[in-house]
């Protein structure tokens, strides 16, 4: 945990957003894996996390507005409980620790919404995401699950969200840390692939490695030499030299901070001709996006110069033809990047992404395009603040289906040459993505450097084995 004080200031400064009425958190629950004391790894919400500290399951809360008091909910631990687990600090301890004087068993937080509903006071409450919490909240305030989403306080969400955006000096000493032990991560993965090796042996190092830093993977590994699949988790798949890994991974330290890098290197000592090709296309869209990062550039502005930068690179390959600006206007570059350049970071790798893309990465007088292929998958497009961090992460992914559905429909076929992408067919993808601070002047890397010119991973590589 932060100092108590660091709660305590974030509690202050969310009260002074909402006027009245009571907030409602809600912890997580261990969830079962097969039976319930199987668990999966724990998890607490961001949010519980970010306002009150404590990395435990069964735990609510609320900020009564109205009666200017924040009570934690939960159970002390019984005898049975320390027979498995052992002794551990108790809930007022750690309640104490998060800036808290008082604490209510769990079952009694029933009785205090109930009591609040007969007061007519408004229960705000964040969508919740888990089926458990979702069945809880169902039932303390009667409102059907299928209507939970709807019936969010949008209140709530806003103050979150503008508060979560902006980070403080202390997380952002997490979020760097949490890249620079990723950064170390995916080096140690360039330096000891081997062709012949599986996909899994490196996928085992990196999560091994995570644990080892004191805290965990910030999410499910993507180590793959199908990089065109983009969010692969499947790690069935042998080494081959002249393929290429795309490592997709990242650290989550002990307070829940994540870190989100991606590097793409040769199974081999070299890139080919066409891969280094692509590579440098990928790389100056990265470039170019990254230069723009600034206070006040609308993210939409940095995804749609990276597509462009991309449309012109595939086009000086033969890949793409025609006018750039208007291939990406009408969305043409997707049969190569149907993703986003980015997006916001923090306690969640999505950074808040349960509370709702459109609250998140938009505002309301700019509204997520949610139709257009390609652009529809764009979580940040809102004007960029001092104290944001997100990521940059473009690509190049060519998907054999998407290439035989968008030809047998003609699509785009003035932007396409599908004669020459024929033969990238089996090409895979090529991803690179580091993490950057909004700041005063513009912007920097969080972490440290790792290789990612297509002549610095070559030097890795050459050295590995």
């Amino acid at each position: 945990m932060f100092q108590k004080e660091v709660y305590l200031q974030r509690r202050a400064a969310l009260k002074s957003k909402v006027n009245s009425g009571i907030l409602l958190f809600m912890g997580n629950e261990d969830s079962p894996m097969n039976y319930k004391d199987n668990a999966y790894h724990f998890r607490q919400d961001s949010t519980f996390l970010y306002y009150f500290g404590i990395n435990e399951p069964s735990l609510g809360a609320v900020i009564d507005l109205d009666a200017d008091k924040t009570i934690l909910f939960g159970n002390e631990m019984g005898i049975d409980d320390i027979v498995w687990m052992g002794r551990q600090k108790t809930l007022k301890e750690k309640s104490i620790d998060a800036g808290l004087t008082e604490v209510q068993p769990l079952d009694k937080l029933d009785d205090y919404l109930q009591k609040a509903i007969e007061k007519k006071q408004q229960v705000h409450f964040l969508p919740p995401y888990r089926a458990e919490n979702k069945i809880k909240l169902s039932h303390w305030l009667n409102i059907p699950i299928t209507q939970l989403k709807e019936k969010a306080s949008l209140t709530f969400i806003k103050a979150v969200v503008a508060q979560r955006s902006i980070k403080g000096a202390e997380e952002i000493v997490e979020l760097n840390r949490a890249a620079a032990l990723s950064a170390d991560i995916h080096l140690m993965v360039m330096q000891q692939a081997r062709p012949g090796m599986y996909e899994r042996e490196l996928a085992a190092k990196i999560e091994g490695a995570a644990l080892a830093t004191g805290g965990n993977i910030a999410y499910p590994v993507i180590l793959t030499v199908r990089g065109e699949i983009l969010h692969n988790h499947y790690h069935g798949n042998q080494l081959l030299d002249g393929q290429m890994v795309l490592n997709d991974s990242g650290v989550e330290t002990a307070l829940g901070y994540a870190g989100d890098l991606t590097r793409t290197f040769p199974v081999g000592k070299k890139f080919t001709a066409e891969q280094k090709d692509v590579y440098d296309v990928v790389l100056k869209a990265y470039t170019d996006a990254k230069n723009m990062l600034a206070p006040g550039v609308r993210y939409l502005d940095v995804h749609l110069t990276s597509c462009k930068t991309l449309a012109q690179g595939l086009k000086d390959i033969g890949l793409m033809k025609g006018n750039v600006d208007d291939a990406v206007a009408a969305g043409a570059h997707a049969m190569f990047f149907q993703c986003g350049t980015g997006h916001m970071m923090g306690l969640d790798v999505h950074d808040m992404e349960d509370l709702g893309e459109q609250y998140v990465g938009y505002t309301d007088d700019l509204l997520k395009n949610t139709t257009q292929f390609g652009l529809k998958s764009l979580r940040l497009g809102k004007a960029l603040e001092i104290g944001y961090v997100l990521t940059v992460e473009p690509g190049v992914y060519i998907i054999p289906e998407l290439i035989d559905r968008w030809k047998a429909e003609n699509q785009f076929s003035e932007y396409i040459n599908y004669d020459k992408l024929e033969q990238f067919r089996h090409f895979s993808g090529i991803r690179v993505e580091d993490d950057f601070l909004i700041t005063e002047t513009g912007s920097t890397m969080l972490g440290k450097h790792l290789a990612i010119t297509t002549d610095e991973v070559e030097a890795v590589r050459g050295e590995a084995y």
